[in-house]
């Protein structure tokens, strides 16, 4: 549980949202029903095991995020997802109703990065990971690591088709697992370019349209999407912040959720790690992160 202020809620809520689900208990402690919530809140944070971040916030000291998320009593309880509230509830809520709110938003404990992964580093060649996922996939069909790291392998090799066919088993769970959301828009990137005979003459279509008019945001997702399917990444994120500095919303947040999506595609397993200890975060996933953040709360 940490103790959240204006001073620190970007970087403990909006950007720790982007890897974790995010819990954000609204208080005062004048509150009776705060009072009997909050130690509920902190066992269930340590049973979940890392699934969700518990964070706390004075009502009365900082009224300002408070007005902001439109409180009107404590406690209310705020979860965050993305950078974005998503769902949230109101009153000392029993344990098992708490554990029932979060369990419609937050990944199973097996989403978590499998244990087995370190077990890769004793062969780092490509056909050696490959044959590993494929073999973690075939034990394990629900492995959702195992199978978004395959298909990802799949396609950084070039293999779109084998990519497509390890994807399809999970293509209707796009709505409700992110990862696999953004898979699903990598290889709609990839066949998005395919569908362009005269590759050199579309990217100096893009970059004519773009250079006529800056706010032509269709040009410039499109040639986002160009640079996506190169696996340009940091350019293809770069092209998409043009786009929220300008407009955040534009078409129902796509530019915000294909730069989300190139982040999960970017970001390496994390690493085993005693417990207690953060895994090490890659300095330019974590650089991006903090821009998309910059401009969300701008």
């Amino acid at each position: 549980m940490i103790d959240v202020t204006i001073a620190n809620f970007e970087q403990e809520v909006i950007t720790a949202s982007m890897t974790t689900p995010v819990l954000i208990d609204f208080w005062a402690p004048w509150c009776g029903p705060c009072k009997s919530l909050g130690p509920i809140l902190e066992k269930v944070e340590a049973a979940y095991g890392g699934r969700f971040k518990l964070v706390k916030i004075d009502s009365d000291q900082e009224q300002q995020l408070g007005a902001a998320f439109g409180i009107k009593s404590i406690p209310t309880c705020i979860l965050m997802v993305n950078g974005q509230p998503v769902d949230g509830f109101t009153g000392a809520l029993p344990e098992g109703k708490v554990k029932e709110f979060l369990d419609k938003h937050l990944p199973p404990g097996e989403e978590l990065p499998a244990e087995e992964e370190p077990a890769l580093e004793a062969d780092t060649s490509p056909e050696a990971v490959l044959e590993k996922l494929r073999q973690d996939v075939a034990k394990d069909p629900a492995n959702e690591n195992a199978r978004f790291e395959l298909v990802k392998a799949l396609l950084l090799d070039g293999s779109d088709d084998d990519a497509k066919v390890a994807f399809a088993p999970v293509i209707a769970q796009t709505a409700a697992v992110r990862r696999f959301d953004s898979l699903k828009r990598w290889m709609d990137a990839i066949d998005f370019v395919a569908g362009h005979a005269n590759e050199a003459g579309a990217e100096a279509g893009f970059n004519a349209k773009i250079a006529a008019n800056k706010r032509d945001f269709q040009a410039r997702f499109d040639r986002a999407r160009w640079l996506m399917a190169q696996n340009r990444w940091t350019d293809a994120l770069d092209e998409l912040l043009d786009i929220l500095m300008r407009d955040k919303t534009w078409s129902e947040d796509l530019a915000r959720k294909t730069y989300i999506a190139i982040l999960d595609i970017m970001e390496a397993p994390k690493p085993k790690v005693a417990d207690g200890q953060i895994p090490p975060e890659d300095p330019v996933v974590a650089t991006y992160r903090r821009r998309l953040s910059s401009v969300v709360l701008s």
